[in-house]
């Protein structure tokens, strides 16, 4: 190609710098000039110019404007409306698969961008020259709706979506924080750190939080606020954190809340959308599906830890009810876990992982559902230093290895889990999960409770119940009626002893102690056939719905 018909096919911008780079003559060099000659000409930054300029077009042209600028968040609705009926409909399992494919997902988050225009270049500002002896003054009018403007808390009072406090240097009225969804957020007027100089035209020079919450009490419809702006102007964008919660929270007896008007109260097992954690203690979230409400406060997850740690202190030096924790440590104090929406794959399943006391019910449980379906439903084949028994078929009862092996083995972290029992050891290897999940199968255990760390791993991403038994009159009830016989008698002759059913409550309640935040869900075992008739409906959940699991699992 000469280089005539090369320079009829660049980019006519680029075409022109090419021939201004010919005629330029200051360059410091030949080196310098063929370098930035062939960038010019090289078909790759033509093709990206080329694509730049048909993009910069779109919105001008009515034939190719987009419609929206967030299929990818309709796409995520729609999935969750097509996950309950992808075992009913062909069609709607195709469509709910085809949506999850990486490609069609890139192409939907480059639509967006484009709808949006994030292709453009973000410039700073460009600084305006003011007299440093001139103050900024700004007016800003808010209506007046329904959030909260009562009860004074450490000088912090809500108004209109934002707090207000007295400056510890200046004395005077300052924005202390904006609330997520608020009046105040909406605007985009009003920042942490303005400070306010006069509200419906009353100085409120020398007054204090309370007198400013009694002006805006007595004012109706639109508030106008004179406000000095601050040099820090808060433009940060709506965090897109989603957390589940692991402690119940009430703001409301919260003595440490800022403003308890401004909390957000929730329970264990929330998920919450933390929209802001701009404060170092206290975070600003909304439940999730709540996507027009105010967000609230509660606190962060640095300021939680150091409660319970308190708390714990508190216990363990009144010795009154010292709880067991040899496994203590900052990871089992449980705040917040960091979550996303889990999808289910086609032939890859979840394996479900029965938690439970010794003696409630979760291998009998574990045992139906293998039975159930036998093809979809398997158990791994546990390991055994003991010797073979008459009857016994290697590989099927157990797999029989020598101890010197299973010890190293264990060793090399090989097992899940592992115990001895009358000088034998016993134990289930990771790979005899992960075969089980590789032939498309759904694994069922019911280890040890100890076992969930080594199982709960990005790679099986397992769903994991816990089998809990009812309260003692209920649990010894149910258990003579079924005739069960006690698991800690090897002759398996005879039923449970009120000291078993006792152990085995409190047994329950250190595990749920220790390991609820871990749990996906639970299972109260006071009748064997609803308890078995619960687990199927959970085992279906984990196949079919879209559901929250670490973020971890997700990325």
């Amino acid at each position: 190609m000469t280089a005539e018909v090369m320079e009829t096919c660049l980019d006519p911008v680029l075409s022109r710098l090419v021939t201004s780079l010919k005629e330029a003559e200051s360059l410091s060099g030949e080196q310098d000039l063929g370098f930035l000659q062939s960038l010019l000409e090289s078909k790759e930054l033509n093709a990206l110019v080329n694509v730049h300029s048909k993009i910069a077009k779109v919105g001008k042209d009515d034939r190719v404007a987009p419609l929206l600028s967030s299929s990818m968040q309709v796409a995520v609705e729609v999935l969750e409306q097509l996950a309950p009926r992808c075992h009913i409909s062909p069609l709607c399992k195709e469509v709910f698969h085809l949506l999850q494919t990486p490609h069609l997902q890139s192409l939907l988050f480059a639509h967006d961008s484009i709808a949006k225009k994030d292709f453009y270049p973000h410039l700073p500002d460009i600084p305006v020259e003011v007299d440093e002896d001139e103050e900024t003054i700004k007016i800003v009018q808010l209506v007046k709706n329904n959030e909260p403007l009562s009860g004074a808390q450490q000088s912090a009072e809500p108004i209109v979506g934002a707090t207000i406090k007295t400056d510890d240097e200046t004395g005077k009225i300052v924005i202390a924080r904006i609330m997520r969804g608020g009046a105040a957020d909406r605007s985009g007027l009003i920042h942490a750190g303005d400070e306010v100089i006069e509200v419906n035209g009353i100085n409120v020079e020398g007054k204090t939080p309370g007198d400013v919450l009694h002006i805006l009490e007595n004012s109706e419809g639109t508030i106008t606020f004179k406000i000095v702006p601050s040099d820090g102007k808060g433009g940060q964008r709506e965090s897109k954190v989603r957390v589940r919660a692991h402690f119940d929270y009430d703001p409301l007896s919260d003595p440490y809340i800022p403003c308890k008007e401004a909390g957000q109260a929730f329970e264990r097992g929330d998920i919450l959308h933390i929209v802001s954690q701009d404060d170092a203690f206290w975070w600003q979230a909304r439940k999730e599906g709540d996507r027009n409400a105010r967000a609230g406060l509660i606190p962060s997850r640095n300021l939680q830890e150091r409660r319970i740690i308190h708390e714990r202190k508190l216990v363990e030096n009144s010795n009154e009810s010292k709880t067991e924790n040899d496994d203590f440590d900052r990871e089992m104090i449980a705040t917040y876990e960091e979550v996303a929406k889990l999808y289910p794959r086609p032939g890859v399943y979840r394996p479900i992982i029965l938690i439970g006391a010794p003696g409630v019910g979760r291998n009998e449980l574990k045992r139906r559902l293998a039975a159930r379906d036998p093809e979809k439903y398997r158990t791994p084949v546990p390991y055994t230093t003991r010797p073979i028994r008459t009857g016994e078929v290697p590989g099927r009862e157990y797999i029989f290895i020598p101890r010197d092996k299973m010890e190293t083995d264990i060793q090399a972290g090989k097992f899940i889990e592992h115990g001895e029992y009358k000088g034998h050891l016993y134990g289930t290897s990771a790979e005899s999960v992960r075969s089980i999940v590789n032939a498309g199968c759904v694994c069922i255990l019911s280890p040890h409770y100890q076992a969930i760390k080594a199982l709960r791993t990005p790679q099986l991403k397992p769903f994991i119940i816990h089998v809990k038994p009812p309260s003692f009159d209920q649990l010894k009830e149910s258990r003579e009626a079924a005739r069960a016989r006690s698991t800690f008698d090897e002759t398996n002759s005879r039923g449970f002893t009120d000291e078993e059913l006792e152990d085995m409550i409190k047994s329950a309640e250190r595990i749920d102690f220790l390991y609820r935040h871990f749990f996906d869900d639970e299972i109260l075992n006071d009748d064997l056939v609803k308890a078995f008739e619960m687990l199927v409906q959970l085992a279906q959940k984990s196949e079919c719905e879209p559901l929250w699991a670490p973020a971890t699992w997700v990325q």
